[in-house]
């Protein structure tokens, strides 16, 4: 028994069902723009829609659907200080890192274990603000 062959679909079917429109519009044409021309731009901005779309979706695969931070190196938290100033709790393997970021310049200001934060002990966390704040009395003391 032979193989029946398929009767593959022609791709662009839709568009060449378009032609004699086209053809009636431009002898139909008065001046200035014209129907196909109208419709000319809406099937080429249909297809630079369609092929951007198709290039996000290839982008997403190509990188496995992962977003930033995915690695050993997370931002936990962060708190804008100024315009361009900011401070930054990073997570890096088994330890968190509290960074200042400034203009040229990146400091680590404290490390902690990962997941413990100040107030672990049963007490309610206090905001990052306010235990900067503490951090930051507690060095003025030394």
């Amino acid at each position: 028994m032979p193989n029946p062959v398929p009767n593959p679909a022609p791709v662009g079917a839709g568009l060449f069902l378009l032609f004699p429109m086209l053809a009636q519009a431009a002898e139909n044409a008065a001046p200035g723009l014209s129907t196909a021309t109208y419709l000319q731009a809406t099937l080429g901005l249909l297809l630079i829609v369609g092929l951007l779309l198709a290039a996000a979706w290839a982008a997403r695969k190509v990188a496995g659907g992962k977003a930033f931070g995915q690695g050993n190196l997370k931002v936990v938290s962060g708190i804008a200080l100024g315009p361009k100033e900011r401070i930054v709790l990073v997570e890096v393997e088994d330890q968190w890192l509290v960074i200042g970021i400034v203009p040229g310049q990146i400091r680590t200001l404290h490390r902690l274990p990962r997941g413990s934060a100040p107030g672990d002990d049963g007490q309610a966390i206090p905001p990052f603000a306010q235990w900067l704040q503490a951090l930051r009395e507690r060095r003025q003391d030394v």
